[in-house]
């Protein structure tokens, strides 16, 4: 056996499968309580809804969606974008259009490398978005430079935007017209909720607009 090895080996012996069992049933206490918490928080909820209602009326007149996040957030930006451009449950329906905002390889890098990584996100925005568009921006911390930035840019193009974070966060600087604050500070729950509200923002997006 390589040193390799050695380490996994001991770590998996360090783990039954009763302690993955009572690990698995924690988490999933932990998210079903969340989720209750966030079936009761009334302000989350009509921010929900407003940004359902204010996304799809921008598309129905002819607006774009923006989508941006940074690591999990990355993947649920391009996630939600895919629902939005390929069905989600209507397959019938037009397409409507959804950008993930940075995976544009080439651009993230010059951007990153001539200006700053703070600057991937707002750049292009700056660069694609007219008056009357959405932005999704999804942050756990509601605080990363690079998602401060594409809000403000947001703001100075009146792009609408929906701010997709954790537990409201009293330091908050940058600019949001709909802050959806989910109730908790652990970020891999975070971005369960997350996808669970991208996932109705899309549900309510495709039946009203499609």
């Amino acid at each position: 056996m390589s040193d390799r090895q050695q380490p996994e080996t001991r770590l998996a012996a360090q783990l039954s499968h009763q302690d993955l069992s009572a690990m698995l049933a924690d988490r999933l206490g932990v998210t079903a309580a969340l989720v209750e918490a966030v079936r009761g928080d009334a302000d989350l909820l009509a921010a929900t809804v407003d940004a359902a209602v204010r996304t799809a009326e921008s598309i129905r007149n002819g607006g774009t969606l923006f989508i941006c996040g940074n690591g999990g957030s990355a993947g649920e930006a391009t996630h939600l974008s895919g629902e939005l451009i390929g069905p989600f449950l209507n397959k019938t329906r037009r397409p409507i259009p959804a950008v993930a905002l940075g995976f544009d390889t080439s651009a993230l890098t010059a951007v990153a490398n001539d200006f700053s990584f703070d600057e991937i996100f707002s750049r292009p925005l700056a660069a694609l978005a007219r008056p009357g568009d959405v932005l999704w921006a999804l942050s756990t911390s509601g605080r990363s430079p690079n998602i401060v930035r594409v809000l403000e840019t947001a703001a100075e193009r009146r792009v609408l935007s929906v701010l997709l974070t954790g537990a409201p966060h009293a330091d908050l600087v940058a600019p949001v017209d709909l802050l959806l604050s989910v109730p908790s500070r652990e970020t891999p729950r975070i971005q369960e909720i997350h996808l669970v509200l991208g996932h109705f923002l899309c549900e309510a997006v495709e039946a009203t607009v499609c």
